[in-house]
């Protein structure tokens, strides 16, 4: 059945992405490295767009064509602080390789970066969950790099930010990227099981299927798929679809919390174990458990991370926000 793993794995980056063929040339006419002309970019859209895909396949095309190109990837929500993120940059473009992250300072990082003769290319996903986002400031002013900044809300992004960052991040180049159609994640589906899979044991009904329950999320279409191909015998089915799609939810929701920073995963522990609690008696929960609590505003950032992600839901504004576990999650503490 399976004939090439590497294609269903949630950080596959495929050679050929359908129907972002615009979204390409837009990034490879913004990014280009031997270009003194080059910008930043800011990709936004909801989860499972191929905005990190997008990302990391025109970088990887990049470092190809170029010999002076190199390039770092950072998960804001995994690595949030500036040490964190500036380690990971330098040990990506290895340019830190002797840097321990204890006791190096941002100064040293950032002179790593600005120091090096050819184009870095930065891309920072999450980028709202930043701890610190004057970071940005700093590398925005590194003439050799380009960001690209991924987000779901750039609205999110901008809120409580400090006026001259936000000021530059809004000159930036934007590309707002939309959810895929139906026919468009058949294409999609196609495309990795003709790379991975015997096409042949694969129905037309499960593949419509799969594409019609993913609603546009190119992330869960390739959950359902991995795991049809896991749970088949002989064929994969619209029955065998029908059958995993819970357990593929599970799935999802598992990997999608493994990219919890620390103060994320506190927030979200705490609502799993309530399963619905009010906006007041979350802080108060959160303030008891974290060694170094986040400020209001931080932690709202990291609350609306964890909503896009779909592990949460909110009902109401203000101090009557109700924080509560989707229906997926409320099944696994079941």
């Amino acid at each position: 059945m399976i004939t090439d793993a590497r294609v269903l794995r949630p950080n596959f980056v495929p050679a050929e992405l359908y129907h972002r063929e615009g979204q390409i040339d837009f990034l490879a006419s913004v990014l280009e490295p031997c270009s003194p002309t080059g910008d930043n970019v800011l990709i936004s859209g909801p989860s499972g767009v191929g905005k990190t895909t997008i990302a990391k396949h025109i970088v990887e095309r990049f470092e190809g064509q170029n010999l002076d190109a190199r390039s770092g990837y950072v998960h804001c929500i995994q690595d949030s602080s500036t040490a964190a993120v500036l380690h990971k940059l330098c040990r990506d473009t290895r340019l830190g390789a002797d840097l321990r992250i204890e006791g190096t300072s941002k100064s040293t990082y950032i002179n790593r970066l600005r120091d090096h003769d050819g184009t870095i290319i930065c891309i920072l996903d999450e980028v709202d969950n930043l701890a610190d986002r004057l970071l940005l400031q700093s590398l925005y002013d590194c003439a050799n790099v380009r960001l690209v900044l991924i987000c779901i809300d750039e609205d999110v992004l901008f809120s409580g930010i400090d006026s001259r960052i936000r000021s530059r991040l809004r000159s930036m180049e934007k590309l707002s990227m939309e959810s895929y159609s139906h026919s468009e994640m058949m294409d999609i589906l196609w495309g990795r099981i003709e790379a991975g899979l015997r096409s042949d044991r694969v129905d037309d009904r499960a593949v419509d299927q799969i594409a019609d329950l993913s609603a546009g999320d190119a992330r869960e279409a390739i959950a359902l798929l991995r795991r049809a191909a896991r749970s088949a015998d002989e064929r994969i089915t619209a029955d065998i679809v029908s059958a995993i799609r819970t357990e593929t939810e599970a799935e999802l929701d598992n990997l999608l919390r493994e990219k919890l920073g620390t103060h994320h995963q506190i927030l979200y522990d705490i609502i799993r174990s309530e399963k619905e609690i009010s906006a007041s008696k979350l802080r108060r929960r959160y303030e008891n458990r974290a060694s170094s609590p986040k400020s209001r505003s931080t932690r709202r950032r990291y609350l609306t991370s964890i909503e896009n992600y779909g592990l949460i839901e909110s009902v109401g504004s203000g101090k009557g926000t109700v924080y509560r576990v989707t229906s997926a999650n409320v099944r696994q503490t079941l």
